[in-house]
């Protein structure tokens, strides 16, 4: 079988270790320029990238290889990952490439694409394009010398994408007087972001916005949320928003200082949609992570919470699938899908402070609408990755369990992707039987998985 190259997010990992190779990402141009090239026009792929400095290795390896196989490569630049793919449907792009690691550090990097509709690739699009790439003897079907690619830089794109976003904020609202907090995690939304709120009226505290390709997520942006906590409470802001490497997650700070991770934005913007009658059927799609109490939340109001794997791809998939219009991650991935076609922080902030301009209410009465369940997160080595419902040892204790846990709570299993280690998700309402039953796990797997 062709070894998979791509994750749950396109490629990630070191630098200069396989796969983030030169090489490999040339090889990568070649493959995913001669999958999307078809007929005789000119064919455009439009890349982006975030702040890391391996970020110039890559983009010139994607261009050798695109222009190569005889795509015209348009270059934007450090740009949100949202932005491309707001980018490649705007610019009638046939593929669009972020290179970012996202929320990893500075000797991480990644690559993944979006399509003509500004959506990620289906998993059967991506193996073909990973045969491709790991087949040494794939024969490329290089054009005629005349129909070779070419690149050149897009000047206005920071622009077009700031215009797009102002588009989804009522345009009888301003935020005039609004104080906001803004780490931009050194990353690709340091130019972007703080226009953006700025342009609309507020007054912007700026953090994480001197990145130097070394910087990107160091102890800023959404895994540092009490950075922006601080600075809220010193600068008396009436909200922190912080968010990641390439932009499209966000984790928000009330004016207190209190941390919303993404379940609770989600259950916010859920009621507000819902009492607009804009979300069709009260359907919320967030993942398997997600708290239980969101599921409640929904439930009480009469609406559902549809589950997914992990990974904002595939929340995706199932919100056009079921015709859904909101869907997120407990991470701070959000999907407006009448807005963009990807999670996308800096939108999904403005959607936050329409509804506090709105309703004219601080954050801290608007968003505290669930109190999350306690949830423990184990990761246990694993010498074997056999199916866990081989294991009857592993199948009797987990439903030991959830006996326990009664109907509001959970046990969730499931591998890593790219360790040898098996991830245990206990939830429930009672914090020490959560602890107990997620050692008592643990314990289980560690004998049974050897």
């Amino acid at each position: 079988m062709t070894q998979r190259i791509f994750g749950t997010d396109g490629l990630r990992g070191q630098v200069n270790i396989f796969p983030m190779l030169p090489e490999l990402a040339l090889r990568l141009g070649l493959a995913a320029g001669q999958y999307f090239r078809n007929g005789k026009k000119r064919h455009r792929v439009l890349i982006g990238k975030d702040t890391r400095v391996s970020g110039y290795v890559f983009e010139t390896a994607l261009t050798s290889g695109f222009c190569a196989a005889g795509m015209d490569v348009l270059l934007v630049g450090p740009m949100p990952t949202p932005a491309i793919s707001y980018l490649t449907r705007s610019m009638r792009a046939d593929l669009g490439v972020v290179i970012s690691a996202s929320h990893n550090p500075f000797m991480d990097n990644g690559i993944k694409f979006f399509d003509h509709k500004g959506f990620k690739l289906p998993d059967e699009v991506e193996d073909q394009i990973s045969a491709m790439v790991m087949d040494p003897d794939t024969a490329w079907d290089y054009p005629e010398p005349e129909h070779v690619g070419k690149a050149k830089r897009i000047g206005d794109s920071t622009g077009r994408y700031i215009v797009a976003l102002k588009h989804t904020f009522p345009s009888a609202l301003t935020l005039d007087g609004v104080k906001i907090v803004l780490d931009c995690a050194n990353g690709a939304t340091y130019k972007v972001a703080p226009r953006v709120f700025e342009e609309l009226g507020a007054e912007v505290i700026k953090v994480g916005v001197e990145p130097n390709g070394l910087n990107i997520n160091d102890k800023c942006g959404s895994l540092y949320p009490e950075v922006v906590a601080d600075c809220v409470r010193r600068e008396g802001a009436d909200i922190g928003l912080a968010l990641d490497g390439d932009g499209d997650r966000l984790i928000v700070v009330d004016e207190n200082g209190r941390i919303l991770d993404g379940d609770q934005i989600m259950a916010l913007c859920a009621m507000d949609m819902m009492e607009r009658d804009e979300l069709p059927g009260k359907q919320l799609v967030a993942t398997v992570m997600s708290n239980m109490a969101l599921e409640v939340f929904m439930q009480e109001r009469g609406g559902s919470l549809l589950r997914t794997a992990v990974g904002d791809r595939h929340v995706v998939e199932a919100m056009r699938r079921e015709g859904a219009t909101l869907g997120g991650e407990q991470s701070g991935h959000l999907i407006f899908l009448n807005h963009s076609t990807t999670g996308d922080g800096i939108l999904a902030a403005l959607q936050l402070l329409r509804i506090m301009v709105e309703r004219d209410k601080p954050l801290s009465d608007l968003a505290h609408l669930i109190e999350p369940f306690p949830q423990k997160l184990t990761n246990v080595h694993v010498e074997r990755k056999i199916p866990f419902d081989s294991a009857p040892a592993v199948i009797d204790a987990v439903a030991g369990a959830e006996s326990e846990l009664g109907s509001r709570g959970r046990v969730l299993l499931r591998y890593s992707g790219t360790e040898s280690v098996a991830r245990i998700m206990v939830e429930g309402q009672d914090d020490a039987l959560v602890e107990r039953l997620s050692g008592q796990l643990a314990e289980t797997l560690r004998e049974h998985l050897r």
